[in-house]
């Protein structure tokens, strides 16, 4: 396959960036996304220029590094996939494909297609966690859990936190992300005893940040490759009033 790349580049934080062009050529069309990028880069080293910088780790879409916005779209067109699930067969020779970072202030780019997420990192440090003492490890049986709060819970820990929901929204709200790691501990009886506390504290780090606000358009399901529910979002509305009705209450 021969690829025609328009890529974002910026040297920094701090630097004015812009969008080169770039040939990718004799792509394999086994090859994922970011294997193509691998080869681009080994031709831009030999041919003495900087390499394309991006971010991945695991390749196997369990840790959500690998965040590229490709044709406008966060991870690619196809659902419920990450960036380095994404081969090259889904294009077709001759295509020109627009690379960028994942858009939103909240995750400034650091270079090229590199951002920062440690707002995501700050709202699960401020109540994502259980600190309460909870002893040894106990039989698996030992606290009943409902078959449909279990599912739920399940789901809402699939959120690998890369920030495609963010990405994909027009706001840049992060309702989901938060929403997942409110859901998943609220579903569980280990996570009950902190439950207000932990909605507020997150809600309060998200507003912070400078994420935007949810406006029910979807787009953050829809973006997210592990297909998480947009349910869990008024699940997370519903916890955050009657949380904050107690504490008002106090």
């Amino acid at each position: 396959m021969n690829l025609t790349l328009k890529v974002w580049r910026q040297a920094g934080p701090d630097a004015q960036g812009k969008i080169e062009t770039y040939d990718a050529k004799d792509i394999p069309e086994e090859a994922s996304f970011l294997e193509m990028l691998d080869i681009v880069n080994e031709r831009l080293v030999e041919g003495g220029d900087e390499p394309i910088h991006f971010d991945h780790d695991c390749r196997e879409g369990i840790c959500g590094t690998c965040s590229l916005t490709i044709n406008g779209i966060p991870h690619g067109k196809d659902r419920g996939i990450t960036t380095c699930q994404l081969h090259m067969r889904k294009f077709r020779d001759g295509d020109t494909i627009w690379i960028e970072p994942f858009r939103a202030n909240p995750f400034p780019v650091i270079r090229d297609l590199i951002v920062d997420r440690q707002a995501y990192d700050r709202i699960i440090a401020a109540g994502g966690y259980i600190d309460v003492r909870t002893g040894s490890a106990v039989d698996a049986n030992a606290l009943p859990i409902s078959k449909p709060d279990s599912d739920n819970a399940f789901d809402a820990a699939a959120c690998i936190g890369c920030g495609a929901c963010v990405a994909s929204c027009k706001n840049a709200s992060a309702m989901l992300f938060v929403a997942a790691k409110v859901s998943h501990l609220g579903h569980l009886p280990q996570g009950q005893p902190e439950r207000d506390k932990r909605v507020l504290a997150m809600v309060r780090q998200m507003d912070a940040e400078g994420f935007g606000n949810c406006t029910n358009q979807y787009e953050c399901e829809a973006a997210c490759p592990k297909e998480i529910s947009v349910d869990h979002i008024a699940r997370l509305n519903r916890d955050y009033n009657l949380a904050a009705a107690r504490e008002a209450l106090c």
